[in-house]
């Protein structure tokens, strides 16, 4: 076998968690975990995994990546800069075409924050003895409650049934309820030539523009010209050698100041965390430098940043990316 590499994704910046995430300083580089990144406690996680470690981020932010990774006495071995963004089936093919086709990618996207290491790394090592055995790998992971901003996975033991969009509050509960189906993480594990001999027999041009890319340059000219899709509906739902890992450690996508919350709250992260106080309030909190009070209030979040205050509804984080539309670059 040859080299594990961590192809670790960071190409968006977190509109759901707009305005504490910014363009300038997207939510996988804020270091509000123990003064380190998201960022960096995926490089962290995954140290003692793999054999290198590879960057996927568009070109503004790759600066910042670098003086974080060097906080942590590490460094990139392969990178890929994106000048424009054309979503992870492209991303992860231009991966691909860097390393050794034997070579084994483990992709993770820089925004997750995992406990239970032992059992992740149990994990992880599963994956990869299913990916030197010619599979895609993905990792879907055991719900805790029926969320409908998550991607399901309907499997039987190893074997993936099918791919399930993000469903609506009734569908979740139902699929919880089945046991039968399991949050899609967005972690995946495979062969670099596995990946590409897929990707080529299910969504060619994708292959093709990305190989053109990689043999001309990434540029804006060439990076535009591969058609956007994600991995999932370009490789991953067609497949016929797609194996899940079923994966029970503690896992949490911090993409809403929802999941955001519920790990401080559940990690006693009061310093960064205030408990709104007041008459009648109930379950308010407020991630704010200034004591926030309130009247009659309930189940709220609020966020304060330097130059504006977002006040939302307690399972309502989805929609912050609606906000940032319309005022996130005004």
């Amino acid at each position: 076998m040859n080299k594990i590499v961590n192809a670790i994704l960071s190409g968006g910046f977190g509109t759901r968690l707009w305005p504490l995430s910014r363009p300038e300083k997207p939510k996988q580089f804020l270091q509000l975990f123990g003064d380190r990144s998201l960022f960096q406690h995926t490089v962290l996680r995954n140290a003692d995994l793999v054999d290198a470690n590879m960057i996927l981020t568009n070109e503004s932010h790759y600066k910042m990546a670098t003086e974080q990774m060097q906080e942590l006495d590490k460094q990139f071995d392969y990178k890929v800069l994106e000048p424009v963004a054309r979503n992870t089936a492209p991303a992860i093919t231009l991966a691909t075409l860097s390393v050794d086709k034997d070579d084994i990618l483990f992709v993770t996207p820089s925004d997750h924050m995992i406990s239970d290491k032992d059992v992740y790394d149990k994990c992880v090592k599963e994956a990869v003895e299913l990916a030197a055995k010619g599979f895609l790998v993905t990792f879907s992971i055991k719900p805790t409650y029926p969320e409908t901003g998550y991607g399901y996975i309907e499997y039987k033991g190893n074997e993936v049934l099918s791919f399930r969009e993000k469903p609506d509050a009734k569908t979740a509960k139902e699929f919880v309820e089945s046991g039968r189906f399991n949050w899609n993480s967005g972690m995946f594990c495979f062969k670099a030539g596995t990946f590409l001999n897929e990707i080529k027999k299910y969504s060619p041009e994708i292959y093709t523009k990305s190989v053109e890319a990689y043999q001309k340059g990434i540029t804006k000219e060439t990076m535009s010209a591969i058609p956007e899709d994600s991995v999932d509906y370009a490789v991953f739902e067609k497949s016929d050698r797609v194996k899940t890992v079923l994966s029970d450690f503690s896992w949490s996508d911090m993409g809403t100041f929802d999941s955001l919350m519920d790990y401080f709250l559940s990690n006693d992260k009061e310093d960064l965390v205030k408990t709104i106080k007041g008459t009648g309030v109930k379950n308010c909190h407020a991630l704010s430098k200034k004591m926030v009070l309130g009247v009659g209030i309930k189940d709220l979040i609020v966020i304060e940043t330097e130059d504006t205050i977002l006040v939302l509804p307690k399972g309502e984080g989805q929609k912050v990316k609606n906000i940032f539309n319309e005022y996130g670059e005004a």
